[in-house]
């Protein structure tokens, strides 16, 4: 890092280490990120990958760089700050053993989801070479380090990268992606894990649009939520609920900041609070490092950093882990422009302390009494209802106006985002629709050069072929020519012989 991107991280309010690498968790502040003082190697940078805590160790597959999909699994210690790389095996080892080492046997691949289930690493979906029709669960196993394939039955989901995969009980929740064909896909799978049987959630209500790259979480193992994401042409910055009991979709208004569209974000839940960071929209990075109150629906700002932040990226990934008691989130990799290969920390407030910014507001507090009345009504069917009504009769009629007041500035300004976003849009259109003009006639000229290259090169392949003819011919009439030159030669050392023999003989008649 440049001495002027560390007076940036400062300025950010990254906390600073201290020389004792393993005592790095005691000295961080509250919601700010830092980057780990890693001295040995560290994995390749890269994007696309799968990420997940494993015994205070952050454990990686795969991804992507520069166009090539990864296959190496490694693991940092996060007590020493060491990376290490981990050689897996097949269940035939034997047949993988080379001049005696374990080769690789865990495909190259990008835009996969990795869970952990037990003692195993399930990785499901992803973009690779060797990427078959269907949805494949592979797994490692974390103490013999095998890996191979899990066999599932049931309604088996296309294959796809770029989907989301959230474990709930004994079960996984795949939602969207892209598959092979570029097709967008917004359907619910859920896998029984105990049973290995595929099925189709037939959800009702509106669905969220077809997308990828977007992130998945669940409040009290009932609501499925579903934020940002994109299409092949727009970058979402919705938030959908799925009840997974009725199997009813939601789009539920985020109250507090109206944030930046995104895709290839990263986020992890737990407490009640779902932490988002990176994303962007393939041409600047999402900035902040967003929570979201899942009980209320309360969105808040933690802390942005600038553009080209590695934390600003797409495709990097986000976890939680526990370390000596403490919650922390471990965020690693992501593009930006640049491939990253650095990891960062954050500690979060623990839950009992108070929630900053303008959220204690009373307007944000009737927001976040009806959302939490909402999902309580949802939850259960036996609550009292003569003591709902009682509720309700002391919401003050001003604090609903407020309310409403919040929502139609929200709704407002979200019209003239929209408004905004079609503005850019037309003018990317017509500036495309412009290029497009420029390359259809530089097509047609390149077109008429090339069939003017091709009559030339006809025409001396034309020539060609008669200069080979007339090699031929020269070829043999040299050899006669050479037969000739031979008889000559004969005839002219018979004459020579003949003349010599005559001399003589006169000579020798001589007085």
């Amino acid at each position: 890092m440049t001495e002027e991107a560390r007076r940036n991280t400062d300025d950010l309010g990254r906390a600073s280490m201290g020389s004792d690498n393993s005592n790095w968790h005691s000295e961080l502040d509250y919601d700010q990120w830092v980057t780990l003082p890693i001295a040995g190697p560290r994995p390749l940078a890269r994007y696309k990958h799968g990420a997940v805590i494993i015994d205070e160790k952050l454990c990686i597959v795969g991804g992507s760089r520069n166009g090539r999909q990864l296959s190496d699994v490694q693991a940092l210690d996060l007590r020493n700050l060491n990376w290490s790389k981990i050689k897996i095996r097949t269940q035939s080892q034997a047949d993988n053993i080379k001049n005696g080492e374990l080769s690789e046997v865990f495909p190259a691949t990008s835009g996969h989801s990795m869970i952990k289930w037990g003692n195993k690493l399930l990785l499901l979906g992803g973009h690779s070479k060797d990427t078959s029709d269907n949805v494949t669960v592979r797994f490692i196993d974390l103490e013999s380090q095998v890996t191979g394939v899990m066999e599932a039955t049931g309604k088996i989901p296309v294959a796809c990268g770029g989907q989301s995969v959230t474990l709930v009980g004994s079960k996984l929740i795949m939602f969207g992606g892209e598959d092979k064909h570029r097709r967008l896909l917004n359907d619910v799978n859920v896998l029984d894990l105990e049973t290995m049987i595929w099925n189709v959630a037939e959800t009702t209500k509106t669905p969220p649009a077809p997308r990828c790259d977007h992130t998945a979480a669940v409040h009290v193992d009932r609501y499925f939520l579903i934020f940002g994401g994109c299409s092949h042409s727009t970058f979402f910055n919705d938030l959908h609920v799925l009840d997974l009991e009725t199997l009813e979709w939601s789009q539920p208004q985020i109250q507090g900041n109206l944030v930046f569209p995104r895709a290839g974000h990263a986020g992890v839940s737990f407490d009640e609070k779902w932490f988002i960071v990176g994303g962007g929209d393939s041409k600047s990075g999402a900035l902040e490092t967003l929570v979201l109150d899942m009980s209320t629906l309360v969105l808040s700002v933690l802390m942005s950093v600038e553009q080209k932040d590695p934390l600003a990226s797409e495709g990097l990934t986000i976890s939680s882990a526990l370390v000596d008691g403490e919650q922390f989130l471990v965020a690693f990799g992501g593009y930006n422009g640049n491939y990253n290969n650095e990891v960062f920390v954050m500690k979060p407030k623990p839950k009992d302390f108070k929630q900053p910014k303008i959220f204690k507001s009373s307007a944000a507090a009737a927001a976040a009494a009806s959302v939490t009345a909402a999902y309580a009504l949802a939850k259960s069917e036996s609550l009292d209802l003569t003591a709902i009504e009682n509720s309700k009769t002391k919401v003050d009629l001003s604090v609903e106006i407020g309310v409403i007041k919040e929502e139609k500035k929200a709704l407002e300004s979200s019209i003239a985002w929209v408004r905004a976003e079609k503005s850019t849009l037309k003018a990317k259109l017509d500036e495309i629709n412009e290029t497009h003009a420029d390359l259809s006639k530089e097509l047609h000229s390149v077109q008429g050069q090339l069939a003017a290259e091709k009559s030339r090169c006809a025409n001396l392949e034309t020539q060609i072929s008669e200069l080979q003819t007339k090699l031929s011919s020269m070829q043999s009439i040299e050899e006669k020519v050479q037969a000739l030159r031979s008889q000559k030669s004969a005839l002219d050392n018979n004459n020579s012989v003949q003349r010599q023999g005559y001399s003589g003989s006169w000579r020798w008649m001589a007085p």
